[in-house]
């Protein structure tokens, strides 16, 4: 009995530092959204989630790398829900449902996508930056690059062009028809992304030379 003990400290401490990040991030979220993220300091954060500087510091690199792992955490719900919709089979019109899923990010999380902006151009004005934020958005293409990948095969398609390119046009489709929806939503209608992926995968699979089915995909 007395062996377990150690672990189970050991797992508290680990539970316990999870929960401390878990805090943290959520003040920063809360913190970001109503300051910016110029305007929003450590200290802010740090009292907002009832922690000490240092706890945040010995949590956390900074301010950018919250900043970070809350891009990273947004970005990997998203692709969960978009691999969610691609395995169900009771959807019938799963680029459909991605186009709603647009939808709901450009009409609903209107405050994260402009600390996401105003991110962008902080990073760009501080080159140091860029590579981690490069590293961070790989993850999410080398994430995506494993859905198109699915989801080409489930098609019956046999593409000439490396995976995560389409992943590239894939997610740069999302994130550019998510601005042009936000700034004249009339010019982006709610089925339009998946109709620009069928455009891409009907392209992918005539340059291959695999037909697509007649019809709608089955499943």
């Amino acid at each position: 009995m007395a062996r377990d003990e150690p672990a189970r400290r050991r797992l508290s401490r680990a539970e316990s530092k999870a929960r401390t990040r878990e805090l943290l991030l959520d003040a920063a979220a809360r913190t970001f959204a109503r300051k910016g993220f110029a305007g929003a300091s450590v200290e802010e954060i740090a009292e907002a989630a009832g922690f000490s500087i240092g706890a945040l510091y010995s949590n956390f690199g900074g301010k950018e790398q919250l900043f970070l792992e809350l891009l990273s955490a947004r970005a990997s719900g998203r692709l969960r829900e978009a691999a969610q919709i691609l395995e169900d089979p009771a959807v019938a019109d799963p680029l459909g449902a991605l186009s709603a899923q647009l939808v709901e990010v450009a009409d609903k999380d209107v405050d994260f996508a402009l600390l996401q902006a105003e991110f962008w151009l902080y990073a760009v004005r501080n080159p140091r930056l860029m590579d981690t934020l490069a590293e961070q958005q790989h993850d999410v293409q080398g994430a995506l690059k494993d859905l198109v990948d699915r989801e080409m095969r489930r098609r019956g398609h046999r593409i000439g062009v490396p995976g995560e390119h389409v992943a590239v046009v894939a997610l740069a489709l999302f994130q550019g028809l998510v601005r042009q929806r936000r700034v004249d939503p009339g010019s982006v209608p709610d089925g339009l992304y998946g109709q620009a992926l069928r455009w891409l995968f009907a392209g992918l699979a005539a340059e291959a030379g695999s037909p697509e089915p007649d019809g709608e995909e089955s499943r």
